[in-house]
C-alpha cells in the first residue's frame, strides 16, 4: 500500500496511506544497509502488520522530486522562509545562508517578514524591497492581525511548501493563521538572550487542504553552508549573477579584485550592501576552511 510520511520520531514513521489511515512504521534495516533515511515528505510503500492498531513497515521509498538534508525534508515545491520584523530582530545574515542552502538545492524560496503589527513604520518596505530587488518573492504579514495571509495562501495552493525559520519568530502563529484545527504551540522570546524558544522539535507534514501541504520544520539559530566552489557562491546570489563575466578578470570573485562590476554596482546602488557583505562574510569563511587563494 502507498502512502506519504508525515512525521518521524524516535525511529517510528508516521505515515498516511492511501486508506485514509495513519500507519505507526518501522523502516526496514535495508534502508540503513544502502545509506537511505526517510524523510517527512517521502511517498513510500508500506507492508501493514496491524490493522486494528495501525502498525506496519516502511517497504520501499518512491523516487523523491526534490531532498534537502537541512531541514531534512523530501518533495518539497518551494520553502517559505519566515522572519521576525522585530522581536527578535532579523539576522540578514542567517537569512542569506538560508538562501545559498536552497539555491544550491533549486529549491525556491518565497521570503516572509512576520510581525509587521509590531514593526517600525517603513521597516517591512525596506526588507522587502532589499530581497524584491535581489529577485526573490517577498511579502510581509502579520499572523496576529491577518495582514498578508490571503496573499501568503495564495502561494502555498497546490504546492508542497517547507515552512522554517529561527525560533520566536511566530512561526507557529502562523501555521494556526494557515491551519485554525492545527494546535500549534507557540512560544516567546527568552528574557535572557533575547532569541526565540523553539516549540517545534521534528519536521511534520501538514495538510491545509486538498493537495496543498505546508512542512513544519524545527527552528535554528545557526546554518552550515557547505564546501562550494566559489563560482557556486556568486551563482546563489541572482543579483550577482548577471555581472558574471563582464568584470576585468574571467573568474572574478568580486572581492579585491579591480574593475570589479559587482562592487561599482554595490557602489551603485544596484546591489544592496547588506546582500554584498553577506555574499563577502560566506566568501571568506569558505576560503578560510577550503585555504582558496
Amino acid at each position: 500500500m502507498k502512502g506519504k510520511i508525515l512525521k518521524g520520531i524516535g525511529g517510528f514513521y508516521y505515515v498516511a496511506a492511501e486508506d485514509s489511515k495513519t500507519y505507526e512504521c518501522k523502516a526496514k534495516g535495508v534502508f540503513r544497509n544502502i545509506g537511505l533515511k526517510p524523510l517527512v515528505g517521502d511517498d513510500c510503500e508500506i507492508s501493514v502488520i496491524s490493522e486494528a492498531e495501525c502498525t506496519g513497515n516502511i517497504e520501499a521509498i518512491l523516487p523523491r522530486r526534490s531532498e534537502l538534508i537541512r531541514p531534512a525534508a523530501a518533495n518539497a515545491d518551494q520553502a517559505v522562509i519566515i522572519f521576525a520584523l522585530s522581536k527578535p530582530e532579523p539576522s540578514l545574515g542567517l537569512l542569506d545562508r538560508f538562501l545559498i542552502i536552497m539555491s544550491l538545492n533549486n529549491v525556491r524560496t518565497i521570503i516572509c517578514f512576520n510581525k509587521e503589527d509590531a514593526a517600525d513604520p517603513g521597516r517591512a518596505e525596506e526588507l522587502t524591497e532589499i530581497y524584491r530587488n535581489a529577485g526573490y518573492s517577498t511579502l510581509s504579514i502579520s499572523a496576529y492581525s491577518g495582514k498578508g495571509m490571503d496573499e501568503l495562501k495564495e502561494l502555498l495552493n497546490g504546492k508542497t511548501t517547507i515552512l522554517a525559520g529561527p525560533s520566536g519568530v511566530g512561526k507557529s502563529s502562523v501555521i494556526n493563521a494557515l491551519i485554525p484545527h492545527a494546535g500549534a504551540v507557540t512560544g516567546g522570546l527568552s528574557e535572557k538572550i533575547k532569541r526565540g524558544k523553539n516549540t517545534t522539535r521534528h519536521s511534520e507534514l501538514l495538510q491545509i487542504s486538498g493537495d496543498t501541504f505546508i512542512m513544519d520544520t524545527p527552528g535554528f539559530s545557526s546554518l552550515y553552508v557547505p564546501d562550494i566552489s566559489g563560482e557556486e557562491l556568486r551563482m546563489s546570489f541572482p543579483e550577482i549573477a548577471p555581472f558574471e563575466g563582464t568584470c576585468r578578470f574571467d573568474g572574478c570573485n568580486h572581492i579585491s579584485e579591480p574593475d570589479c562590476r559587482v562592487k561599482q554596482a554595490v557602489e551603485e546602488g544596484k546591489i544592496s550592501s547588506i546582500r554584498y557583505q553577506s555574499y563577502k562574510s560566506v566568501y571568506e569563511e569558505l576560503r578560510s576552511r577550503r585555504k582558496w587563494k
